[in-house]
């Protein structure tokens, strides 16, 4: 099997794969980083949600082939100790019931917020009604993008 390395929460790792396993199991399976969900395997869900330069991308749909050479944060990179706005705002708002899905929906939130940290509603609608949200929380993870913008604008 050949060897791969990943830029992973800031740091390089190397990795032995075959080329077409998701990264998402080379995060979870691998790399034990396991806040990275895994939900429908095909991209529709959004709990496998991580960021690729910057970007939310499912992790589910990328190869490790494809993911070398590139930079990732995964929610434990997120921020060290749960600093992040988009954390601080989630607790606040008292988002998460089965908390399944947050890693994924976090992921997006703070990738949608470093584009546009002055996001409307319907941004915010648009960008995660791309995630599958079980418990229905939708509109208390509105509350906490806006919390988060709020609160990253401090800072």
């Amino acid at each position: 099997m050949p060897n791969y390395v990943l830029q992973v929460n800031g740091r390089q790792l190397q990795v032995t794969a075959e080329p077409d396993m998701p990264l998402l199991w080379v995060l979870r399976d691998l790399l034990q980083l396991t806040g990275t969900k895994y939900g429908c395997g095909v991209g529709i869900c959004g709990a496998c949600t991580v960021h690729e330069d910057g970007r939310a991308v499912r992790s589910c749909q990328l190869t490790v082939s494809a993911a070398a050479g590139k930079q990732y944060t995964t929610i434990e990179g997120l921020s060290s100790d749960g600093s992040h706005p988009c954390q601080q705002a989630w607790l606040e708002e008292d988002v998460a019931q089965c908390g399944y899905c947050q890693p994924g929906m976090l992921m997006t939130a703070a990738a949608l917020l470093r584009k546009n940290p002055k996001v409307s509603d319907a941004e915010i609608d648009l960008e995660l009604s791309q995630h599958v949200c079980r418990c229905g929380t939708y509109q208390r993870i509105r509350k906490a993008v806006h919390r988060a913008a709020r609160e990253g604008s401090k800072a």
